[in-house]
């Protein structure tokens, strides 16, 4: 294994990054589906509420063990290790949300 930043460790930053984001909307049809909420109602606590915000993009971060896993049983492990750095990236924010 090579050392340093490769291209492979951006992608896996890139994938960390970008799958929670798009499944942030995901979560949210699916926990309005639950609760028998309307959708609108629940992203608009998203929106506002950030105890919700914490919650729902915890959830959503999840979604980036699908992509550790695949990676990891690849033996891409670089690309694995980006997926982590890119998960990572979400903890200031949340940090910031819950105490600021």
């Amino acid at each position: 294994m090579r050392k340093g930043w490769t291209k492979d460790h951006t992608k896996g930053v890139l994938i960390g990054v970008i799958t929670p984001l798009l499944f942030i909307p995901i979560v949210i049809f699916v926990l309005s589906w639950i609760q028998n909420y309307d959708f609108s109602r629940l992203w608009r606590e998203f929106d506002v509420i950030t105890k919700y915000r914490i919650k729902i993009i915890t959830l959503s971060i999840i979604s980036n063990l699908f992509w550790f896993y695949f990676f990891l049983n690849r033996e891409r492990y670089n690309v694995a290790r980006g997926v982590i750095i890119g998960t990572l990236f979400f903890a200031p924010y949340i940090l910031y949300i819950k105490f600021f």
